[in-house]
């Protein structure tokens, strides 16, 4: 066998979350199309998710996509939806797995040097890895470029005040990032928002040691648009927006899709779908599940609906009495969904949806509306730009209970299908979606080039 020494390599590590895994491997397919061998770099819990979802009939380029793995610090029970407990288990083991990781890949002789260190930005630790032995590094930031913006800024918020040392808001005025952008609500901050008030200090100290590590960045790339996010791009010139990136491909998925929802979606009569989906992440309580099915039921709107296993956190879904016969001619549920090709159907009227960012640009993409029910994180920052700025959504809005009723789901479906201004706003942001990646888009010029700089 010849030595591999020449070809071009890059090894790429998401951070272990569905919505960090699935846009970095597809730019990983981009990579391969432009003659580049990648390794996947998952951690082994999410390796063997992966592997165990794909089955025997996915292909990720022959060969031209290693998938590969090394410990996240955590035992196979531990709950790696804390991420209070998972990032410090990171930070502490991985650094040194994946120095010895790369050092077996430079010194074996029949495999090729690595190009460059391709890592999610929330996986800073592996900049510092790879500045360490020389290999040149790429940060990729796969949420909104307003939040990327606002991590940028954490040292200057601090600096004047308007966070403390904790990176808790001195008062409820609105925040100024900087003279174009939106005001943003300092209850939105992402680190306030992880769903575990215990570990908003350590959220908080993770986000401010990433926006410490910029320098160390060769490229920074984003998953957005120049056209959906300009006030960012305009502020922020060295970072290169690529995005959309739509996840086509299904070799990065925690479940295995259920396709057969597609040759449903064919039978629906055109715009006439609502199709549910809450990312891999958000759980509901049996309250909330009740309310959903209910709202879904007096819509009388045929309904696609995605229902993890651990939706309602490990315990079997429990629908309302008779629920399951009385929209048995309407309503579909399924464990998983190839989202990218469901958002893109015909039937699809609007996407009752948690507001993660892949979600929200996958919609914005297919030029369907959106009805936002966040669950934490970014996502109520994305909820705000969807609802108020970009105007291509509605909001749900609980009683003073917390709970979103049926009426409130059945009445803002209503709305949202009979709102003229946001269907019109939805077909303009698919436009400039489209645009962006075709040829002579911004986004395929910043892909192109950001290829070419590390080919070099």
């Amino acid at each position: 066998m010849a030595p591999l020494r020449d070809a071009l390599h890059v090894l790429v590590i998401p951070y272990p979350a569905q919505g960090h895994v699935k846009p970095l491997m597809e730019l990983s397919h981009r990579l391969v199309e432009h003659g580049f061998k990648v390794t996947f770099l998952n951690t082994e819990f999410n390796h063997k998710r992966v592997i165990a979802a794909m089955g025997s009939g996915v292909d990720i380029e022959g060969d031209k996509i290693h998938m590969a793995a090394i410990p996240d610090g955590l035992g196979p029970e531990e709950d790696r939806n804390q991420h209070g407990k998972l990032i410090p288990s990171m930070w502490s083991v991985m650094p040194g797995y994946l120095e010895a990781f790369i050092g077996r890949i430079m010194t074996d002789s029949y495999e090729s040097n690595i190009k460059c260190v391709i890592c999610d930005w929330t996986m800073a630790w592996a900049l510092e890895v790879a500045a360490k032995m020389g290999i040149p590094r790429a940060a990729f930031w796969p949420a909104s470029g307003a939040v990327l913006a606002s991590l940028h800024h954490i040292p200057r918020l601090i600096e004047d005040k308007i966070i403390d040392a904790n990176g808790i808001p001195s008062n409820n005025q609105m925040i100024q990032l900087s003279p174009t952008m939106p005001l943003m609500n300092p209850d939105q901050l992402v680190w306030l928002c992880m769903g575990d008030t215990a570990t908003t200090s350590e959220m908080f100290n993770f986000f401010l040691w990433i926006s410490r590590t910029v320098e160390l960045v060769d490229h920074f790339i984003c998953n957005s648009f120049y056209d959906l996010e300009p006030y960012v791009f305009e502020q922020f010139p060295n970072v290169k927006p690529i995005g959309p990136v739509m996840a086509r491909s299904s070799g990065a998925n925690f479940w295995a899709e259920d396709s057969t929802c597609i040759s449903w979606l064919d039978q629906q009569s055109a715009n006439s779908v609502i199709y549910v989906a809450f990312g891999s992440h958000t759980m509901l309580d049996g309250r909330k599940v009740k309310e959903l099915a209910l709202g879904l039921e007096l819509s009388k709107r045929p309904f696609l609906w995605v229902v993890r296993p651990d939706l309602t956190s490990g315990k079997a879904i429990e629908y309302p009495d008779g629920f399951l016969e009385r929209v048995a001619s309407r309503g579909r549920m399924v464990r998983w969904a190839p989202q990218y090709n469901v958002l893109a159907h015909p039937s699809i009227a609007c996407f009752l949806t948690h507001c993660g960012w892949n979600s929200t640009t996958e919609a914005l993409s297919a030029g369907v509306p959106l009805l936002c029910w966040p669950y934490f994180g970014d996502q109520f920052i994305n909820e705000t730009y969807i609802c108020d700025l970009w105007k291509v959504g509605l909001r749900l809005n609980p009683a003073e209970s917390g709970l979103i009723s049926r009426d409130e789901i059945k009445e803002k479906l209503d709305l949202l299908l009979g709102d003229e201004e946001i269907n019109s706003n939805t077909k303009k942001m698919k436009e400039m979606a489209t645009r962006s990646v075709s040829n002579g888009g911004d986004s395929l010029k910043n892909l192109v080039d950001f290829i070419e700089k590390i080919k070099a």
